[in-house]
C-alpha cells in the first residue's frame, strides 16, 4: 500500500497517495520548464495550480478521500500535456488547433473593460452580446422609472468579481486549459506593458475611469456591507428556528417510539382516530424524515449565511436525504388515503316510536345522564374509553343532537338515527348497528338518555345518535335546561328560549310558539303575544286578534271589545275602591 502525503494546492490541503505525488510533481515541473521564457510565467503557474485544486476537489468523495493516479490522470486529460502547446517567447499563437468554446459560462464583473463597475460587461459576456446594448436597457429603465439603477446596484452587490485568471476564462465560456491560462496571462502581461508605453495618451481616461470606480466602490462597499449584516442576521433567525424546530420533532418522535410500546393512558385515543393500524412509531418516524430534512437543509442555509466559506455535505449526503424524503412524503400521502378512505361511508339505522300521551297533557321533554358514567348532565364528551357496570370496556359519548319537528299525523313519534363511518356502507352500517341507546316515556314525560355506548372492537368512527321528535299541531310541551345542550332544531321553526325552562311551547303548522316568554325574546317572532296577569283576585286576559280586554274582580266578568268596524274606543278603569268605571 502506497504511503499517502499532504500537501497544499493553491490554498487548499489534499491527501494524495506516494505515485500520484510523484506523477503530479513532474506535471508540475514540465509546465514550469515550458513557461521558462515567458513573461508572467509566476501568476500563471498560480492560476494553473488554483484551478488544479479546484478540479482534485471534485474528485473528492469525502474529507478523508486520498487522491490516487487516475485522479490526477483525469486532471490531466482536462488541463493538457505542456509539450503540446508549448509558446515562444516572440509568438502571441498557440501551436494547437483553434477550439471551439465549450466551457460552461459563469456569470462575473469585468472590471478590466468596463466602466464602473463591470457589470453590463460581465453580462455581455454571459448572454454573448455587446455590452453597449445592456448598458443601453440599464439607461432606458432609469428613464422609466428609476429601476435601472436599483437592479445595476444589486447585481454590482451580489456579483462577484473575476480576479483570477480561472475566473476570466469562465467569464467568457473558454475552456480553463494550460494553454488558455497561459494565453490570457501573456495578453494580460503584453496589455499592461503597451499601457505603461502609451501612459501619456491613457492618463486623462485612465484618472476619469479611476475616479468613478473610487465612488462607485464605495457605495458598492456599503451595499455590501448592508446585505451582508442583513444575511447574517436572516442566518441567525434560520438556524435557531430550524435547530429548536428539529430539536422538538426528535423529542417527540422519542416519546412517540417509547410510549407506543407500553400501555400509556392515552394511547387508546390515539389507537381509536388511527383508522389505518400503522404503529404510531412508524409514523412519527415517517413525519420526522417529512419534517425534519427540509428543516435540515433550513439549518445548512442558516449556517451558510454565517459562514461563508462552509464546506458542503457532498452529493452523496444531498441525495440521499432527498431519497429519504421523497419515500417519507410518499408513505405519508399513501397512509392519508387509506385513513380518508377508512371514514369515507356513513351507515344508518332508523328506528320509530310512538309516543302515547293525552291530547291535552302538556309533554315534558327530558335529557337524563347515567351516574355511572358521568355525574354532570350538562357536560359533554367526544368519547371516552371506561367500562360499564358489568366491567366490559365500551366508548361512552355524548354526541347526541336533538332536532323538534311537526307532522300531520294525530300521533306524536320519535325517529332515533344511529350514524357511524366505515371503509363501506356494509362496515358503516354494522358498526352503526352496534350503537346502543335508551329512551323511556313515563306518563306525560319523554326521558332522552344523553349519552350512548358502543363496544371497543367498533373503534370511534363519529359514531352519533340524532332524535326526531315529531310532534302533530297543537302540542303543547316543555322542556328542561338540559336539552339546550343537545338541542339542534332550525331556530326558524323552533327557538328554544334558555333563560327559563318554565316556558311553555305550542306546536303551529309553521312555528312553535312560546306561550309565557317575554316580549323582548321575540327575536324569532315565535312569542304568543297573548297575555294573561294574575294579581291577587284581579284576573285580566289580552286578546290582540279580537283586540278583547277581559277582567276578572272577585268573580265578576266585565268584557270590553273594540269592533274593527266601529272607531268608537272604550276604556275599563279601577278605582281606589275597586269599582270598575267604564269611560269612552
Amino acid at each position: 500500500m502506497n504511503k499517502t502525503v499532504n500537501i497544499n494546492i493553491g490554498g487548499l490541503f489534499f491527501h494524495i497517495d506516494e505515485d500520484a505525488y510523484q506523477k503530479l510533481s513532474r506535471y508540475f515541473d514540465a509546465i514550469k520548464r515550458s513557461l521558462s521564457n515567458a513573461g508572467g510565467k509566476d501568476e500563471i503557474m498560480k492560476d494553473i495550480e488554483m484551478r488544479v485544486a479546484e478540479l482534485l476537489t471534485d474528485k473528492q468523495k469525502s474529507d478523508k478521500h486520498v487522491i490516487n493516479l487516475k485522479d490526477v490522470d483525469d486532471v490531466v486529460a482536462v488541463m493538457g500535456q505542456p509539450e503540446d502547446y508549448r509558446i515562444d517567447d516572440d509568438s502571441t499563437e498557440t501551436t494547437n488547433t483553434a477550439y471551439t468554446s465549450t466551457g460552461r459560462k459563469k456569470l462575473y464583473r469585468d472590471k478590466d473593460r468596463g466602466l464602473i463597475g463591470g457589470v453590463c460587461t460581465g453580462l455581455g459576456h454571459y448572454f454573448g452580446i455587446d455590452s453597449i446594448w445592456i448598458k443601453i436597457g440599464f439607461i432606458l429603465l432609469v428613464w422609466a422609472g428609476g429601476s435601472g439603477i436599483l437592479a445595476y446596484l444589486i447585481l454590482w452587490a451580489i456579483t462577484p468579481k473575476a480576479i483570477t485568471t480561472t475566473e476570466k476564462l469562465e467569464m467568457t465560456g473558454e475552456p480553463v486549459t494550460i494553454s488558455n491560462i497561459e494565453k490570457k496571462v501573456r495578453e494580460e502581461y503584453d496589455s499592461v506593458s503597451n499601457k505603461f508605453k502609451n501612459a501619456n495618451y491613457d492618463e486623462m481616461g485612465n484618472q476619469v475611469k479611476n475616479g468613478a470606480e473610487r465612488v462607485a466602490n464605495g457605495l458598492g462597499n456599503v451595499i455590501v456591507k448592508i446585505f451582508g449584516a442583513f444575511a447574517k442576521v436572516l442566518g441567525a433567525l434560520i438556524l435557531i428556528f430550524s435547530a429548536l424546530t428539529l430539536a422538538g420533532l426528535f423529542i417527540g418522535l422519542f416519546t412517540l417510539g417509547s410510549t407506543s410500546f407500553i400501555d400509556a393512558p392515552w394511547q387508546r385515543y390515539i389507537d381509536a382516530v388511527n383508522y389505518t393500524d400503522i404503529p404510531l412509531w412508524l409514523f412519527g418516524i415517517l413525519s420526522f424524515f417529512a419534517i425534519g430534512i427540509p428543516l435540515f437543509f433550513f439549518m445548512l442555509l442558516g449556517l451558510k449565511l454565517l459562514v461563508t466559506n462552509l464546506k458542503s455535505i457532498g452529493s452523496v449526503a444531498k441525495y440521499s436525504l432527498l431519497a429519504i424524503w421523497i419515500f417519507a412524503v410518499g408513505a405519508l400521502i399513501v397512509i392519508g388515503i387509506q385513513q380518508s378512505t377508512e371514514s369515507a361511508f356513513e351507515g344508518k339505522t332508523v328506528e320509530k316510536h310512538t309516543i302515547s300521551i293525552q291530547p291535552n297533557d302538556t309533554l315534558n321533554i327530558k335529557f337524563v345522564g347515567n351516574d355511572y358514567f358521568s355525574k354532570n348532565v350538562h357536560h359533554r364528551e367526544d368519547f371516552v374509553f371506561t367500562q360499564d357496570s358489568l366491567k366490559n370496556e365500551v366508548i361512552y359519548s355524548n354526541n347526541i343532537k336533538f332536532y323538534i319537528k311537526e307532522t300531520d299525523k294525530k300521533q306524536a313519534y320519535i325517529q332515533v338515527e344511529k350514524l357511524a363511518e366505515g371503509k363501506s356502507f356494509k362496515e358503516a352500517n354494522e358498526r352503526a348497528e352496534k350503537i346502543k341507546y335508551s329512551f323511556k316515556v313515563s306518563g306525560n314525560q319523554l326521558l332522552l338518555d344523553n349519552y350512548l355506548l358502543t363496544e371497543m372492537a367498533s373503534k370511534y368512527r363519529d359514531q352519533t345518535v340524532e332524535l326526531y321528535l315529531y310532534l302533530p299541531v297543537g302540542t303543547v310541551f316543555k322542556v328542561d335546561d338540559k336539552v339546550e345542550d343537545y338541542d339542534y332544531s332550525d331556530d326558524e321553526y323552533f327557538n328554544l328560549h334558555y333563560s327559563s325552562d318554565d316556558y311553555i311551547y305550542k306546536v303551529e303548522a309553521d312555528q312553535i310558539k312560546c306561550l309565557n316568554c317575554p316580549a323582548d325574546e321575540n327575536e324569532h317572532n315565535d312569542v304568543d303575544i297573548q297575555g294573561e296577569i294574575n294579581n291577587n283576585n284581579v284576573n285580566i286576559k289580552v286578546n290582540d286578534s279580537s283586540e278583547t280586554v277581559t277582567i276578572k274582580l272577585n268573580g265578576k266578568v266585565v268584557n270590553e271589545t273594540k269592533s274593527e268596524k266601529s272607531n268608537k274606543k272604550g276604556k275599563l278603569e279601577i278605582n281606589n275602591d275597586g269599582v270598575i268605571i267604564k269611560t269612552e
